[in-house]
């Protein structure tokens, strides 16, 4: 599916605060290149992963899972397998009626998960990612 830099840019100017699903403390791994970039472009990033959950990113907790998240987020940017979207998307839709966007990273697709999520009114991506659209669009 392509997007237009006008809808990629409006979803990246619109959200602030990003459940980063898969998150890693490798440095290695693009989720935590990724993490550490988005927050050094201004966003606030909530990290997810259970083997991880309690220990600190960018000054919180890491958390198991988005249904542990206090606060509301307006995007979830997902780094698993395509395989585990459909239940990702259905915790972050019943977690936040308001979400605003659901990514998929580089390789992530799930058509039907993100359907049921544009259904309700959320703005999707997929297969892209924000660390490589930010720079491009001049964000």
């Amino acid at each position: 599916m392509g997007y237009s830099d006008d809808y990629l840019r409006g979803l990246l100017t619109d959200v602030k605060r990003i459940a980063l699903v898969g998150y890693s403390a490798n440095p290695a791994r693009a989720s935590h290149a990724v993490a550490h970039y988005l927050v050094e472009r201004g966003y606030e990033v909530i990290a997810v992963n259970p083997g991880l959950a309690g220990q600190a990113f960018a000054g919180g907790p890491i958390y198991a899972s988005l249904a542990e998240i206090p606060q509301d987020v307006d995007m979830v940017d997902v780094f698993r397998a395509s395989e585990a979207v459909p239940e990702i998307v259905e915790e972050a839709l019943t977690r936040w009626p308001s979400l605003k966007a659901i990514w998929l990273q580089i390789g992530v697709i799930n058509d039907a998960a993100l359907e049921r999520a544009e259904a309700r009114g959320v703005r999707t991506v997929q297969n892209l990612c924000p660390k490589i659209e930010i720079p491009r669009l001049g964000l």
